[in-house]
């Protein structure tokens, strides 16, 4: 039974899980604040405590590979392959789009008070302005598109939502609620980001093999990174 330490900094959210055999046994997170660089190791050493294991006895590492912040995937990134290169133990990679979706598909019902089996889901990142990081999957969480950044607006998705139902969940979900109006367009209640909901995928993957290189893994960022200056740094 595979145990996995889970590590989701992609968005606002710093989220640690850990997993044995597809469960989650122990987690930290927090939601607000972007203090990844100082919490992130601290929810590790806290969720390996409550668990009562330590980095030796893990199995694997699990961590966003993005869309998302540019600064947060890089901390997660650089932590996972430290504890992987420290252990010696493989390294795993999840979307957090799909992660996000794996968890919806499960838990439909609970979220929406329907099953809705023909329904299209749409996790979204907020990518800043009315831009976001989405992509689509079938019902089952399984990919139907590929993960794209986008600029939201009253078209978007037409053809989708013509067909019929789309959840759209998601830090960036909530910012296109006034503007994605259509009777087919379904807004559960905020779903955000957490290593918990990379779980089943990155078990899956475990017993799959699917490993990344340690040596040469880097995150998806979909976007140039864009360095700005504070407005009132500007001369």
């Amino acid at each position: 039974m595979a145990r996995i330490l889970m590590l989701d900094t992609a968005t606002e959210v710093c989220s640690v899980a850990l997993s044995e055999g597809g469960i989650v046994v122990a987690e930290r997170e927090e939601r607000e604040g972007f203090r990844h660089s100082e919490m992130l190791t601290l929810f590790i050493g806290e969720a390996l405590q409550e668990a009562g294991c330590t980095t030796a006895s893990v199995d694997a590492v699990c961590v966003s590979r993005g869309p998302g912040s540019y600064t947060g995937l890089r901390i997660g990134v650089s932590v996972a392959k430290g504890l992987c290169y420290g252990s010696g133990i493989p390294l795993i990679a999840v979307s957090s789009l799909h992660s996000m979706a794996d968890f919806v598909s499960r838990h439909m019902a609970a979220l929406l008070g329907e099953e809705f089996p023909g329904a299209l889901l749409c996790p979204m990142l907020d990518a800043r302005r009315m831009e976001v990081y989405s992509a689509l999957c079938y019902r089952n969480g399984k990919p139907f598109t590929e993960v794209s950044a986008g600029v939201i607006d009253g078209n978007s998705f037409q053809k989708e939502l013509n067909a019929g139902k789309v959840v759209f969940f998601g830090n960036g979900a909530a910012k296109c609620r006034q503007v994605i109006q259509h009777q087919n367009a379904l807004f559960p209640e905020m779903v955000l980001a957490s290593a918990r909901f990379m779980s089943c995928l990155a078990h899956e993957r475990y017993n799959n093999r699917q490993f990344e290189d340690v040596a040469y893994f880097e995150p998806f960022y979909l976007k140039d990174f864009v360095a700005t200056v504070p407005k009132n740094k500007i001369f």
